[in-house]
């Protein structure tokens, strides 16, 4: 078998990563390359200035490592109780959810903010269908055949009406194969804008120009570990939905290698496969009816429908929140 650049760039990446010369040599060996030229091209990599440069990069990223580190090491000192709970706040002000969470990158949920509002009185499946049931609307459909469905989502879109839609969630029981997203925005922003109007203004976090992600599906649905690239307020409208979130000092355990995604299962990790993930508490809430959580840039978090849900997640905050402008282009991890 040859050495192709492939191999080379298994090579360097593993040598950079700690692996042993002899290790990665007896690997393309068992893989059918001769020994004397796994261990030629495994010596060629170690005396090449171009992997000594790039060790140094291996360098400076085990130092924010190794920062990163001494947060995640105290947060492990909070008494567990304190470690997996999120706070509850009622009446919170602007100014003390900028200065007490905000501004610090922590979570909380918001109780009371709606209260008496239109949407929890009205988003009934009936009045959903007889409001906006002629509407075209984008849905992912077919995620059960894709492990990667969150990933490939722009793979899984569908279009249909709204009032077929409402009918299959109504009827669905538990599942994760059908779900209207966020990543389906672009289409469903102008027909379900009217709903918005029956959220309250919430002025005193949000800017007057906001707009809203809808998220409407049966019990069941799934949303992977992952981050956002701003920080976000999801608006539970109906339904319960179970989070899961992780700081985003724990980032080395969460084996991210793509983008924003992580393979960790939050409905049960598994470290034997993820040995890092041992020991990274793991916050946990219950989202009621009525409920908003303030979701933080950079937090990983893992969200499961326990109901029929409808949800509205926005952006819009009235701080700084452009964080996505210098996030990598590149996003191969």
């Amino acid at each position: 078998m040859d050495v192709n650049d492939s191999w080379r760039g298994w090579i360097a990446e593993n040598l950079i990563l700690g692996g042993q010369p002899g290790d990665l040599a007896g690997v393309m060996v068992r893989a059918g390359v001769a020994e004397a030229v796994a261990l030629a091209e495994v010596e060629a990599a170690l005396a090449s200035p171009y992997l000594r440069g790039a060790e140094r990069l291996r360098n400076r990223l085990a130092k924010r490592d190794w920062l990163l580190g001494i947060q995640a090491r105290l947060n492990r000192l909070a008494p567990s109780a304190e470690a997996a709970a999120i706070p509850r706040r009622a009446g919170l002000t602007g100014d003390d959810f900028l200065r007490d969470y905000y501004r610090r990158n922590q979570p909380v949920i918001l109780t009371g903010m709606l209260d008496g509002c239109a949407a929890r009185d009205k988003w009934s499946f009936d009045y959903l269908a007889a409001q906006l049931g002629e509407h075209e609307v984008e849905v992912q459909f077919g995620r059960d055949a894709d492990p990667d469905y969150e990933i490939n989502s722009a793979a899984h879109r569908r279009r249909l009406r709204f009032a077929d839609y409402v009918a299959l969630v109504r009827d669905a029981g538990v599942t994760n194969d059908f779900y209207m997203t966020a990543n389906n925005d672009g289409h469903n922003r102008a027909a379900l804008r009217q709903l918005l109007a029956d959220l309250p203004p919430l002025d005193a976090y949000l800017r007057p120009d906001r707009g809203g992600f809808f998220w409407f599906g049966p019990a069941g649905t799934i949303t992977p570990f992952h981050h956002d690239l701003t920080n976000n307020l999801m608006i539970q409208v109906a339904g319960r939905k179970r989070v899961r979130m992780v700081a985003p000092c724990d980032t080395p355990g969460m084996y991210n290698q793509r983008h924003c995604f992580s393979p960790v299962d939050g409905r049960r990790v598994d470290t034997e496969r993820f040995p890092l993930m041992a020991g990274v508490p793991v916050r946990e809430c219950v989202l009621a009816p009525g409920e908003l959580l303030f979701l933080p840039v950079g937090w990983w978090h893992f969200v499961e429908a326990l109901d029929v849900s409808i949800t509205v997640s926005t952006t819009h905050f009235r701080w700084d929140n452009d964080f996505y402008s210098d996030y990598p282009a590149r996003q191969d991890f």
